[in-house]
């Protein structure tokens, strides 16, 4: 009996700890993660002359140059002409490369350091924007999912081999599941940390949501359809409780499954088309990161099947068109039979 009892009470223990494993783990096709990379190489590009667009221009003059906290940890040289065109040039080529799915572990260690650094001087001017947040740590987990291994006809010794396409790969990992992971907690955590900061911010009060701070963000940053919404008060007030209120259960969408998670991801989707409407304060580089929550490894397949469908259906139809000609033709014979 003693002997028996830690087995019975250590076994919940470890199943315990192997679903926690498993949730950070989960096992995902690599071909979410050839998606990913894909996408948001390409927005960095985008990023680097749209949105952190001054990095180059701060180069040009340093003097203006306060380190952020990494910055100072790490000792980083002040910008520089030399130092930032080459960053530009440096993250071009292998966001492209990156892009593509060639060398992805070595464009990938690669971009994560040099968009950190990049956004480091680009926000050293007093202003940190927390959208870049999950962009920046889904840059630092894609190189550690390895690409995909090639395929082809087991049982020969000397055979050609053909390498699937990364994005059919539907291998699962648990690497590739773990970088999802992070890139989806990161989400969250921006939504969540936010709302953290408010209550912070209003000496953790709920005087945030009770505010004007709408008011006074529209009466800063004019816009039609934010001056529209001056004349109703109660509406800013209901649409400050519903964000703060969203950002406090955002935790809860890491645990939905399905539409359930679907709609979550709308629902702050939402919520950003709203700001861009009201204030054209957008958030883009967290925007495309719910990315890590869509199902991409089925784009190929759903494709696939209506490539297939269509030609099925085409070849039917071709039969169908056949059919008449080869009845009119027996029809002829029979009639010169008949007329011998």
């Amino acid at each position: 009996m003693s002997a028996a009892t830690p087995t019975s009470t250590s076994a919940p223990e470890i199943s315990r700890g192997q679903r926690v494993a498993n949730w950070f783990t989960p096992k995902i096709a690599l071909a979410r993660i050839a998606w990913l990379r894909t996408i948001l190489y390409l927005f960095v590009i985008l990023d680097m002359h749209a949105f952190v667009r001054d990095t180059r221009l701060k180069g040009e003059h340093p003097g203006l140059y306060q380190p952020l906290f990494l910055a100072r940890l790490f000792e980083l040289p002040k910008p520089s002409v030399a130092n930032t065109t080459t960053l530009y040039v440096v993250l071009i080529v292998f966001c492209l490369i990156g892009a593509a799915n060639r060398m992805p572990r070595l464009a990938g260690w690669i971009v994560a350091p040099a968009f950190t650094w990049w956004v480091l001087i680009g926000m050293s001017d007093g202003k940190v924007d927390h959208d870049h947040l999950a962009l920046v740590v889904a840059l630092w987990v894609l190189p550690t999912v390895a690409p995909g291994t090639k395929h082809g006809t087991k049982g020969c010794t000397f055979q050609w081999r053909r390498e699937v396409s990364p994005y059919a790969d539907q291998t699962r990992s648990e690497a590739a599941g773990w970088a999802i992971r992070c890139v989806q907690i990161s989400v969250i955590a921006t939504y969540f940390l936010s709302a953290v900061a408010k209550l912070r911010g209003a000496g953790w009060t709920l005087g945030w949501p009770g505010s004007a701070i709408l008011t006074w963000a529209i009466v800063r940053r004019p816009h039609p359809v934010g001056e529209w919404l001056l004349q109703y008060p109660w509406m800013l007030h209901t649409m400050q409780w519903a964000g703060i209120i969203g950002e406090f259960c955002s935790p809860v969408i890491l645990w939905l499954k399905g539409r359930w998670q679907l709609l979550g991801a709308l629902f702050f989707i939402g919520f950003h088309v709203a700001n861009t409407a009201i204030l054209m304060i957008h958030f883009l580089p967290t925007v495309v990161c719910w990315l890590a929550f869509a199902p991409l490894e089925r784009i190929v397949p759903w494709f696939q099947r209506r490539r297939s469908v269509r030609r099925q259906a085409k070849g039917r139809s071709d039969r169908d068109a056949g059919e008449p000609e080869d009845q009119a033709e027996d029809s002829r014979q029979a009639k010169e039979q008949a007329g011998a």
